[in-house]
């Protein structure tokens, strides 16, 4: 007999364990059904929805859906809090999310309480604005060279990528974001060529845009997690160590990490840090990436459905104690996320289950150019994540990633959508924006035109830079 059942229009439903359960009551996925584990029927989805409100939270830690380090580190990290909660149901914790008083409570005990296959299960009985609802008031804040996450505060990852890495490039392309204000979370780099030596030369001319300009932010190429500890142990500034994460032991093989290597990683990067004395106001120093799918492509997902398996990515990234998580919502492609509706419903899952365990959630709100989407249904999820309190997004030039070939957001529709809200840049940010004119009154002056010192620097730098890292290009 099965473990679960339920009835709709008289039609009975079973599902075989909670793994079945799981993923057969997520909304509608292409991944998922690529994978041969979806609902064959709404009718059936519904069903599964209705047995998963009524299974207990407790039900979650007795029947783990895979032994695996990812397993075994998320349980440890939840806290004695859980067990005031385990005799409720899904259903119960989804109303409990949706009361104004749960903000209160998670910042005092329940962040750290719940599994991440319990949080995700309560986001597949909710809907899309009970998702951006609940998450809105959930803050949770890190620090780094700046503050990260408070109430008010849209930040921004600065991503000036360029096909060849060219140094005075991206420079200047830091500069045209900075001029709208954004970069505070971040000017992250994802590199052409994954090498100690281009990573090393990205790192060194960031750091001296921002040392020169004192800008209070953060750095980072995104380059192997290997590749960026051995451009650190060669005496490059390494602000933030970046590294993908899924939510398999499996799928981070297929990274080339554990998390062994990515605590070994952090414990350098703030030994490295306390060496560069008043350059940090607090010790989170990850950089994680996640999204949906990863395990999948990998076929490293044990039968576990996305939505779940991202949920373990974010609760492995809470173990590290990150500065920034952003779930990379539709890079994947179609085979995992087929349409707009399906990259929206995914991005807004994606914060609000990493919200809720936790973690300081931000979101490249994006598309490829090969999926059901376009830039109006970028604009839409986009403001629907600034309502619901994202900590972050990205500020690409024009929103268009020529290295990656992918579309996101761009600096302008950062100002909008502070601008619509009433957001802010981080603190320290907005401060230093407001003394060097980019802001005024809290908002942009009428036109962000090119600074010529800025540019004037952002080249001189990469003359200097260059040619002693690389030779002649």
């Amino acid at each position: 007999m099965s473990s679960y059942t339920a009835t709709v229009h008289g039609e009975r439903f079973s599902f075989a364990d909670l793994r079945t359960l799981l993923a057969m009551a997520n909304e509608r996925k292409s991944g998922d059904e690529l994978a041969g584990i979806a609902a064959t029927s709404e009718r059936e989805r519904v069903a599964a929805k209705l047995a998963l409100a009524d299974v207990r939270l407790g039900d979650f830690d007795a029947a783990p859906l895979v032994e695996d380090e990812v397993t075994e580190a998320t349980r440890a990290a939840v806290g004695p809090a859980a067990a005031l909660i385990s005799s409720l149901t899904v259903g119960e914790l989804r109303e409990l999310l949706l009361t104004p008083a749960y903000a209160a409570m998670h910042a005092a005990e329940l962040k750290d309480a719940l599994l991440p296959e319990v949080v995700a299960a309560a986001a597949k009985v909710m809907g899309n604005l009970d998702l951006v609802v609940a998450a809105a008031p959930i803050r949770n804040v890190t620090r780094c060279r700046n503050t990260m996450g408070q109430p008010g505060v849209l930040g921004s990852r600065v991503q000036p990528n360029h096909p060849t890495d060219d140094l005075a490039a991206v420079l200047i392309s830091v500069v045209d974001g900075l001029l709208y204000a954004c970069g505070d979370a971040v000017i992250g780099i994802n590199p052409a060529t994954d090498s100690v030596e281009r990573t090393a030369l990205l790192l060194h001319g960031l750091a001296d845009l921002v040392r020169t300009l004192e800008i209070p932010t953060q750095t980072c190429v995104l380059a192997h997690v290997t590749t960026q500890l051995r451009a650190l142990q060669d005496g490059a500034p390494v602000d933030l160590l970046f590294q993908s994460l899924a939510g398999s032991e499996a799928a981070n093989r297929a990274f080339g990490v554990d998390l062994e290597l990515l605590r070994e990683g952090r414990e350098a990067v703030l030994a490295s840090h306390r060496e560069r004395v008043g350059d940090f106001v607090g010790e989170q120093c990850l950089y994680i990436e996640t999204g949906q799918g990863s395990a999948l492509s990998s076929e490293a997902h044990h039968g576990i459905d996305q939505l779940t398996m991202e949920a373990r990515a974010q609760g492995a990234a809470k173990t590290l104690d990150p500065f920034l998580v952003n779930t990379v919502v539709g890079f994947i492609g179609p085979e995992y996320l087929a349409d707009s509706r399906q990259i929206t419903r995914a991005g807004l899952e994606d914060h609000f289950v990493g919200k809720v365990l936790g973690l300081p959630m931000g979101a490249d709100v994006c598309y490829t150019n090969h999926v059901d989407a376009d830039q109006n249904t970028n604009d839409e999820l986009l403001a629907l994540l600034a309502s619901a309190g994202c900590n972050y997004v990205m500020a690409l030039p024009a929103g268009v990633d020529t290295m990656l070939g992918y579309q996101s957001t761009s600096p302008h529709d950062v100002a909008s959508v502070r601008r619509l809200n009433g957001l802010r840049p981080a603190p320290e940010f907005e401060a230093w924006a407001v003394e060097r004119g980019i802001l005024v009154n809290g908002g942009l002056p009428l036109a962000a035109v090119p600074d010529a010192g800025m540019i004037a620097l952002a080249e001189r730098i990469a003359a200097e830079r260059a040619p002693q890292a690389l030779g002649q290009r």
